[in-house]
């Protein structure tokens, strides 16, 4: 069971303020041809901002995560919007649904949580029969450059004037497997800052990789590019994405 995620709830939109989340919405909207009406499965949903997204676009979206923290986020912001989105505390990897869903998103690195190589094969597979005949995947991951360079040039450091950090990263034992250690400070309406601190573990692999396990568990390839752009993968794009179909 991942610890990460506890109190880092509270301070993760903020702190996420720079992700493009309505390209995602656009994406999913271009491989379903409209989410008017269509069934969406946010996996690794978070605090339900692109849930929300995809449901003010006209989807009817379940949402999943491990950390009943953000899902308790996740159910008040979509309360507050006064939209129905079922958000449940499930693993990816033990999804169970058949032939429901119109498309469904793993975004934001949120694969790269689940490190055993065959349990993302079996994230894959569940996945694969949860979707409906020509349904959809997409997700993103961290690529090697990025967990083999650009993580280990840490420790990282952010101060916005409320919510300051100290992010430590270590190489871990597999390929391509790093752990990162954070001390949060945030500051209360004392003016003094409260400590807590989050621990993460990340792996990733090489796209062929990926590229063979989702083949293996039905999946056509339709395409894979990198960083927000419409272009294939360098040597140094640290962010890949993957839109695979049913």
């Amino acid at each position: 069971m991942n610890s990460a995620y506890t109190e880092f709830a509270a301070v993760y939109d903020e702190l996420m303020s720079d992700i493009p989340y309505d390209l995602y919405v656009e994406l999913i909207d271009e491989a379903v041809h409209g989410l008017d009406g269509k069934k969406v499965l946010d996996v690794g949903c978070g605090t339900g901002l692109l849930s929300l997204m995809l449901t003010k676009a006209g989807a009817m979206v379940d949402g999943i995560d491990l950390s009943e923290e953000m899902l308790s986020v996740a159910r008040k912001r979509a309360s507050a919007h006064h939209q129905e989105i079922t958000f449940k505390r499930q693993l990816m990897q033990e999804i169970n649904e058949r032939e429901i869903y119109d498309a469904a998103v793993i975004p934001i690195d949120a694969l790269n949580y689940v490190t055993d190589p065959q349990e993302v094969f079996q994230t894959f597979k569940n996945i694969y029969h949860a979707l409906k005949p020509n349904g959809h995947l997409l997700f993103d991951v961290h690529s090697t450059y990025k967990t083999d360079e650009i993580f280990m040039e840490g420790p990282f450091t952010f101060d916005n004037g409320r919510i300051a950090y100290i992010w430590e990263t270590f190489e871990g034992e597999a390929d391509h497997d790093v752990y990162s250690e954070i001390a949060f400070f945030v500051k209360q309406e004392s003016g003094l800052y409260k400590r807590f601190d989050e621990a993460h573990h990340q792996r990733t692999m090489p796209v062929f990789a990926y590229v063979e396990m989702l083949e293996k568990a039905g999946f056509t390839i339709e395409r894979i590019f990198a960083d927000w752009e419409d272009e294939p993968p360098t040597e140094e794009s640290e962010r890949i994405f993957f839109q695979v179909r049913k």
